[in-house]
């Protein structure tokens, strides 16, 4: 069974994720600013206690060490707000009097220093002090000066302090839960503006998505608007193919029916050759229309690989005309795609290759070229070439400028029809070693 369900939406997403996230972090901070609260009124005391007793010894070394001259009582308590012990061999000087059980212990010590005592007894004393300890001499007379503090009202200090930090990062948390809440909303106000375009769309009251997308979904948008497109060019030509084939194929239909219907009428040879023309055309038209219907055009996702698929052409056309020579040239790694749909890219090399083949007497040389954005396929062949005033039509529906080599005049054509769809140009020129030199550029 799984723990976490991954949250249904992105709203709830960022705030499964950002919500906890912010809780740990103002927790992991509540947490050092009490550790460092502690360390830093520690070494504050620490320093306030040495300075103080640095004071203490500097009025006794002026009072050479006669303690009973010195001002103790009000005094100190006013200027240092601590307790303090002095000694000396023959006098000893506490203030309060409740400190002293915890602080003569400390007069005998031989430690200097920063001294604590903790789980005090004492009555009316504090249970937890701490006490700067400094011994020193003053002429030949001992002198001990210890100054203490009570840490217990230090410690209440700090943990009503500290208190108040939390209290205050529980306001933060709760202000960072509205900060973040308003930052989602006001993030994803483009993606609920798409969300009602796609609902437009899917009611019919748009045709296409135009709306301010955020960056990381403008390619989304792009993609759906230009698979619309792809959609309605689809549907464009399957209607254009249909009326174009309805069209085409119904004067020889009437014509074979009326020759059909006339009774009086022998089938002679020369009707049979008329029929057998009319049959051709319908032939014709329809594998042409055919082939258009399984041409895909661009689409998002599908891509070719050129080299591979010109090299299996290549090896092809070889063997079909073994007394020519099919070249490639290119530059291109073995693993380069070009996001032209496979069978789109062999439907043009292939007619290309073919219609090379056909009218070359030695040699057919392919080149594939690929610079930035701009690719090129470039067909060569030493035949026969074509006459200037015949290249404007090439690529023509069913021209054919030799009715002597097979065919029916519908590959370049093709050709033309699968490149226009993908927005490419098709160019036709004079080669360099006298025969036809075909130029596509996507």
């Amino acid at each position: 069974m799984t723990l976490f369900r991954k949250p249904a939406s992105i709203k709830g997403a960022l705030l499964v994720l950002l919500l906890p996230a912010g809780i740990a972090l103002m927790a992991l901070a509540w947490l050092v600013h009490g550790l460092l609260l502690e360390r830093m009124a520690r070494d504050f005391l620490e320093s306030r206690l040495k300075d103080e007793v640095a004071f203490l010894e500097h009025q006794i070394r002026n009072s050479d060490g006669r303690l009973d001259t010195l001002q103790t009582g009000d005094y100190f308590q006013e200027v240092f707000h601590h307790a303090f012990a002095i000694h000396s061999p023959s006098r000893t000087i506490i203030s309060p009097d409740a400190w002293a059980p915890l602080l003569m212990p400390l007069i005998g010590a031989e430690q200097d220093g920063t001294l604590r005592v903790q789980d005090s007894k004492a009555t009316g004393a504090p249970t937890d002090i701490l006490a700067y300890r400094k011994s020193f001499r003053v002429g030949d007379t001992p002198i001990v000066v210890i100054v203490s503090e009570d840490l217990g009202a230090l410690k209440r200090s700090q943990a009503e302090l500290h208190a108040w930090t939390a209290i205050v990062s529980i306001l933060l948390i709760l202000l960072l839960v509205a900060v973040i809440w308003f930052g989602i909303n006001l993030s994803l106000r483009p993606v609920v503006t798409l969300k009602a375009a796609l609902r437009r769309l899917q009611d019919g009251e748009i045709s296409r998505i135009h709306v301010q997308s955020p960056e990381e979904f403008h390619p989304l948008v792009l993609q759906l608007n230009q698979l619309l497109d792809s959609l309605d060019q689809r549907l464009e030509r399957s209607r254009d193919a249909l009326a174009n084939l309805s069209h085409s194929v119904k004067t020889p239909i009437a014509a074979v029916r009326q020759i059909l219907a006339d009774n009086d009428r022998p089938l002679s040879n020369d009707l049979r050759h008329q029929m057998a023309a009319r049959l051709d055309d319908i032939d014709k038209q329809l594998e042409g229309e055919m082939r258009r219907s399984r041409f895909a055009g661009p689409q998002v996702g599908k891509s070719a690989y050129p080299v591979k698929q010109a090299r299996d052409l290549l090896w092809m056309l070889g063997r079909l005309y073994t007394d020519k020579s099919f070249e490639l040239s290119s530059s291109l790694p073995e693993e380069s795609r070009w996001p032209i749909e496979e069978h789109d890219l062999n439907e043009i090399l292939g007619n290309l290759l073919d219609n090379a083949g056909k009218w070359s007497r030695r040699c057919v040389e392919l080149s594939l070229e690929q610079s930035n954005d701009r690719m090129r396929v470039i067909v060569t062949d030493d035949g026969p070439g074509v006459e200037a005033k015949e290249m404007a039509n090439l690529g023509q529906r069913g021209l054919r400028l030799d009715e002597q080599t097979p065919g029916h005049g519908l590959g370049l054509a093709i050709v033309r029809d699968i490149v226009a769809r993908y927005g490419g140009h098709t160019s036709f020129s004079g080669g360099s070693h006298g025969g036809l030199r075909v130029v596509i550029e996507f």
